[in-house]
C-alpha cells in the first residue's frame, strides 16, 4: 500500500464508494455543499480552499458578490461540510507599510497551504494584470500581505507543503490577460517566498487526440499531497469544444526531489462535468479543483472544486486508488 507522509486527519469530511461502483473518485451525496448564496450579497461561491484549523477547519473563499467583484473570504467549519462565511472580504494589517502592494482590481482562486506551522494564501491578483498574490496567517484572525510572487500574468499559484532542496517551490501557469489560448505550469523556487527563480517548466497541454479533454489550457490544482512514490498532483485541463470551453481534472505523480519530473501523468480525466450542477451555472462545464485533504492513516482523499463557476463541490477517493489508476492510465 502506499502512503501519505502528513498527518492524522481522523475528523476528515469522507464518505463510503457507493455499493457496486468501481469508480475512482465519487461525489459528495451532499453537493453542492455551498450554494451559491450563502452570504447576504453573494452570486456565487467557489473555486476556494479549507485546511484542518484548530479540530476544525478554516477556509479562504473565492466570493464574486452581486456587483460581481471578485473577492476573498474567510469561513470555518466544524465538519468541513457545513460552512460560515464571513460577510466581510478579506483584510491586511500591514496595508499601511507598503500600500503599493495592496492596489488590486480583483482577487480569486485561492490556496491555501501550511508550512512550518503557519499558513500562506495564494490567489489571483490583479495587479496591472492577473499575477499571484501572496500572504500568511497564524490564526485565520490577523493577515500579512507579502509582495506579489510574480511578474502579470499569471494564474493557478500553487505552494507545495515543505522546502524542497532547502526552496519554496511553487507551480504557476503564465498566462495573458484573457481566456488563455496557451497553458504551459511551471516550477518556480524562492529562499526567501518573495524572490522567485530557477523557473523548470513542468508539463504542456496535449495538442492531439490522445487527451483532448487537456489540449487548450491547464493549471495545478490543490497542494501536492506527498506521498511515498511522489507528489501527487490534481489540475485541471480544458478542451474548447464546439460549446466552449469543458473543465475537467485529472492527476499526475512528480519527483519528491525534483518536481519538475512527472512519473505519471493521466491520459484520461478524472472528473468531467456530468452533474447539473456543474453543467448549468455562470460558466456551464466547470470542475475547478481548488484544495484537497488528506488522512496519513487511512489514505482518504477529500477534494473541493468549483463547480460551473457558481457553487462549490466536494468529491472523494483513496490514495491507492488514484495512483493504481493513474499508473494504467498514465500518458
Amino acid at each position: 500500500m502506499s502512503k501519505i507522509i502528513g498527518e492524522a486527519l481522523p475528523n476528515i469530511p469522507f464518505e463510503a464508494r457507493p455499493a457496486g461502483s468501481q469508480a475512482v473518485i465519487w461525489r459528495s451525496v451532499q453537493n453542492p455543499i455551498i450554494p451559491q448564496d450563502l452570504l447576504s450579497r453573494s452570486n456565487s461561491i467557489f473555486n476556494s480552499a479549507s485546511v484542518p484549523f484548530e479540530g476544525g477547519f478554516a477556509g479562504v473563499f473565492r466570493c464574486d458578490d452581486q456587483a460581481r467583484s471578485m473577492d476573498l473570504h474567510i469561513g470555518f467549519s466544524e465538519d468541513g461540510i457545513n460552512w460560515k462565511i464571513e460577510e466581510e472580504c478579506l483584510s491586511f494589517e500591514n496595508e499601511a507599510e507598503n500600500p503599493e502592494i495592496f492596489r488590486y482590481e480583483y482577487r480569486y482562486d485561492p490556496r491555501v497551504v501550511k508550512i512550518d506551522g503557519r499558513y500562506y494564501i495564494s490567489w489571483c491578483n490583479g495587479y496591472h494584470g492577473p499575477t499571484i498574490g501572496l500572504a500568511y496567517t497564524d490564526d485565520f484572525k490577523h493577515f500579512y500581505q507579502m509582495e506579489n510572487a510574480l511578474l502579470p500574468y499569471n494564474r493557478n499559484g500553487v505552494l507545495f507543503p515543505r522546502k524542497i532542496q532547502g526552496r519554496y517551490m511553487m507551480i504557476s501557469r503564465p498566462s495573458d490577460t484573457g481566456h488563455t489560448p496557451f497553458g504551459d505550469m511551471f516550477i518556480s523556487q524562492s529562499e526567501d517566498l518573495v524572490f522567485w527563480g530557477m523557473h523548470r517548466h513542468l508539463m504542456s497541454t496535449i495538442k492531439s487526440n490522445a487527451s483532448a479533454w487537456q489540449s487548450t489550457k491547464i493549471g495545478a490544482g490543490p497542494v501536492p499531497i506527498e506521498t511515498d512514490e511522489g507528489w501527487l498532483l490534481f489540475y485541471h485541463g480544458v478542451l474548447n469544444s464546439c460549446n466552449g470551453f469543458v473543465y475537467a481534472f485529472g492527476a499526475a505523480l512528480l519527483d519528491l526531489e525534483e518536481p519538475w519530473k512527472i512519473l505519471y501523468r493521466s491520459q484520461d480525466y478524472l472528473m468531467s462535468p456530468r452533474e447539473i450542477y456543474e453543467r448549468v451555472g455562470d460558466v456551464p462545464n466547470v470542475i475547478f479543483p481548488c484544495a484537497a485533504l488528506s488522512d496519513a492513516e487511512t489514505g482518504r482523499i477529500a477534494i473541493y472544486y468549483g463547480a460551473a463557476d457558481t457553487v462549490t463541490g466536494l468529491a472523494f477517493t483513496e490514495l491507492d486508488l488514484v495512483l493504481n489508476w493513474l499508473k494504467t492510465h498514465a500518458l
